[in-house]
């Protein structure tokens, strides 16, 4: 997310001006009094607080302009439910304001919908955490989360994976200076080890130098699920014909396929 770019929706942040705490008094009454050109003013007044807000953000490679928006949108409700009789500034105010805003569109827009019991879950176990950090002095593993919060261990985990933020496989997480080293590079599938496929090119090879009646025999039996005495019956040759030719082919490929499996 490019900060650092100075016009934004069409704005040129480099001259917005900065109302100050005087002004900004003046104009409270002017603007619950329905004045506009008192609420442009405000508003435009204050857009350097949603930029600074915006910059806790950064690094979700969210448009900033999406983001400026949806912060305005938090800047005006500050503005329209603001009590001038509160001993309060309006920055102290409206700043939570503005990133309950951000949070949410963040939400709403993610791309992985999380339930909102997860969310509640999540969010508890954040603010326990910190509870839990100054009370024992270290860092409170999951266990203790759980136990204070009152629920399954096994909720705290998917709770707290739920609300991270997906990263993409090929996210660089090492450089350097040549090429970069990814997080594709460091995960692996069990189920589907990296040298099945030296398997399937060797099997198909093995399977090519067969004799045709081999190769027959071979598919029938094990890619169509035929049984011994349904060959037989096509083929028009005895059972134990069958046996003997499908005994055979199999060796003859176990040996064509041991160099690859040496090399795999």
């Amino acid at each position: 997310m490019a900060l650092n770019k100075v016009e934004i929706c069409g704005v040129d942040t480099s001259t917005l001006p900065v109302l100050t705490n005087e002004r900004m008094r003046e104009l409270f009454p002017l603007v619950h009094g329905g004045d506009r050109a008192a609420r442009e003013e405000f508003i435009r007044g204050n857009l350097r607080l949603v930029l600074s807000v915006i910059q806790r953000f950064g690094g979700r490679g969210e448009n900033v302009d999406d983001l400026f928006q949806v912060g305005c949108i938090g800047l005006i409700k500050a503005l329209d439910n603001f009590d001038v009789t509160q001993n309060v500034r309006f920055s102290t105010y409206a700043v939570p304001m503005i990133i309950g805003e951000i949070r949410r569109y963040l939400r709403d827009n993610n791309a992985i919908r999380v339930s909102r019991s997860l969310r509640d879950i999540a969010y508890k176990a954040l603010k326990m955490r910190d509870v839990l950090a100054d009370r024992l002095g270290r860092e409170p593993d999951v266990t203790e989360l759980a136990q204070e919060l009152h629920v399954p261990r096994e909720d705290v985990v998917f709770a707290l994976e739920a609300i991270q933020d997906p990263i993409s496989l090929f996210e660089p997480v090492y450089n350097d200076g040549g090429d970069a080293l990814y997080i594709m590079d460091q995960i692996t599938d069990d189920r589907k080890p990296d040298n099945h496929w030296l398997d399937h090119i060797g099997v198909k090879e093995a399977m090519n130098r067969l004799t045709q009646r081999e190769q027959h025999i071979l598919k029938l039996r094990f890619f169509q699920g035929r049984t011994q005495m349904e060959v037989a019956g096509e083929i028009g040759i005895s059972q134990a014909q069958v046996s003997r030719l499908e005994k055979n082919a199999l060796e003859h490929m176990r040996q064509q396929m041991a160099p690859v499996r040496t090399r795999g």
